[in-house]
């Protein structure tokens, strides 16, 4: 019938063609889920009630099926957040970017596995399970968007959503040979998107190519009255500037610490160095930019993220979502049990993080000097685009990791985040595409970064290169 690695762009003419239905869609990916989820554990949830809907197919992205990040609420559906304390949960309304996809035509098929209340770089911190890796499923396949990212790369379906704070979409789209988005902070609603870092968290879209990445932008985009944090701005096609050529007189900054750092694995320093070739080649002019506080970047997420973090999850109580412990002789009790045989291991190391940086005695030292640390990040950034219009860098410092391998050592984890968080902080947007594989054939990926609001900028750059590589093209064996 098609490959299950057909774009959403090609989807959408054999459907406007009348040469596939959309239940026959449906039923493909359902299919597909059914067949190889059980090597991957990236859904934790398949909609089998929707497999004879034939939906109308006239909207930007008619009959197109998509995973959903299990922290973003679907009417009607479970809502986990990959926490076993949600595990009853249902979601009484629909996430605003939800909404919008329906709208523009697109036909959710079920829920994807993450870390728990997508606090992860791995995937391992799920309540149900890690998520493998489909180019090597002793793997992950990167957090928290884990499930997302190995449902599109193993062919279960067209596009996923995912969530990220610090690189939760990115870094997963390295790891499993896709494009990530993190848009610019308040570009997308957060409405109904369980939070982790209110000032941090965008919705993110993982998908094959960079024009299928442009398409749901356009879908997702724009000002929600039930977001406040949202950006007053005119929906635009995401998609019209995208010709496979620079801008002229173009200028990509390289950031220093990605061609000096000794914490970069030799293959992702590789294929990054090769990627600067491929820019060149395309007829960028290519400058070194330092920027001395990007190593201050992740010790400003560790302690702004947690905090956050910490004061979002204090809900989860078993007052109101969720379950509720049994046997408590009090409230207090009822509270303390609840919490406990709810959340995993990590939740639990950041919320006491979180409560220890907030605490009296210690929200100066920490909390507040973290945020001021974030305006000269901010200021820091701001003065690179002056004179450059990108910035680059490899996305993750490290290949896919082997699931357990850094179990004991969480700081490699979190330090593989370095060029990742930044931007996160002061809220500026990234995407990362697909730049090379690994001797052992495990995907890598680079990262444009760019100022508030360039995300045509960095489509049309990203679309370029990959017209010019081949990268995209490539899909685990196992699945076809």
């Amino acid at each position: 019938m098609f490959s299950p690695f057909i774009t959403i762009k090609k989807l959408r003419e054999k459907i406007s063609k009348k040469e596939v239905n959309t239940s026959e869609v449906i039923r493909f990916y359902l299919d597909r889920i059914k067949n190889h989820n059980p090597k991957l554990n990236s859904v934790l949830e398949a909609f089998e009630d929707i497999a004879d809907q034939n939906i109308g197919t006239d909207a930007l992205l008619g009959g197109i099926p998509y995973l959903v990040k299990d922290v973003i609420l679907q009417k009607g559906r479970l809502a986990t957040g990959g926490s076993k304390i949600l595990s009853n949960y249902k979601a009484p309304y629909d996430s605003t970017v939800n909404e919008r996809l329906k709208k523009a035509g697109a036909i959710s098929i079920g829920r994807a596995n993450c870390d728990e209340f997508a606090m992860g770089a791995s995937g391992e911190a799920s309540g149900y399970g890690p998520t493998n890796n489909p180019w090597d499923e002793s793997r992950v396949s990167g957090g928290s968007s884990s499930g997302p990212a190995a449902a599109v790369a193993a062919g279960l379906t067209s596009f996923a959503l995912g969530t990220e704070t610090g690189g939760s979409v990115r870094q997963p789209a390295s790891f499993c040979n896709l494009v990530g988005m993190y848009p610019t902070y308040g570009l997308h609603s957060r409405y109904g998107v369980m939070a982790f870092g209110s000032s941090l968290d965008q919705v993110g879209t993982l998908t094959r190519t960079v024009y299928d990445n442009a398409l749901v932008l356009t879908a997702l985009s724009g000002q929600d009255a039930k977001d406040s944090t949202t950006i007053q701005i005119q929906p635009k096609d995401y998609t019209k500037n995208l010709d496979g050529k620079l801008p002229e007189n173009f200028t990509v900054g390289v950031i220093k610490d990605a061609l000096e750092s000794d914490g970069i694995n030799g293959e992702v320093s590789q294929a990054f160095n090769q990627a600067i070739e491929t820019l060149k080649k395309l007829g960028a002019k290519v400058k070194v930019v330092d920027l001395p506080h990007l190593k201050y970047g992740n010790a400003v997420y560790f302690i702004i993220s947690r905090a956050e973090g910490a004061s979002n999850l204090s809900r989860y109580d078993g007052s109101l979502y969720g379950k509720r412990a049994e046997g408590a002789d009090n409230l207090f009790d009822m509270y303390l049990k609840t919490r406990e045989q709810g959340f995993g291991r990590e939740v639990k190391l950041r919320i006491m993080t979180g409560n220890y940086v907030l605490s009296a005695g210690h929200k100066d030292a920490y909390y507040n000097k973290a945020q001021a640390v974030r305006a000269i990040i901010r200021k820091e950034f701001d003065q690179a685009f002056q004179d450059v219009n990108i910035l680059i860098s490899p996305t993750y410092s490290m290949l896919p990791f082997k699931i357990g391998e850094l179990a004991s050592d969480p700081i490699a984890m979190y330090m593989g985040d370095l060029f990742s968080v930044p931007n996160c902080v002061i809220g500026t947007p990234g995407i990362s595409i697909p730049c090379g594989f690994s001797k052992t054939n495990l995907p890598i990926g680079f990262q444009l970064l760019g100022p508030r609001l360039s995300e045509e900028l960095l489509l049309k750059v990203a679309y370029a290169f990959e017209q010019s590589t081949d990268y995209h093209l490539k899909h685990p064996g196992n699945y076809e």
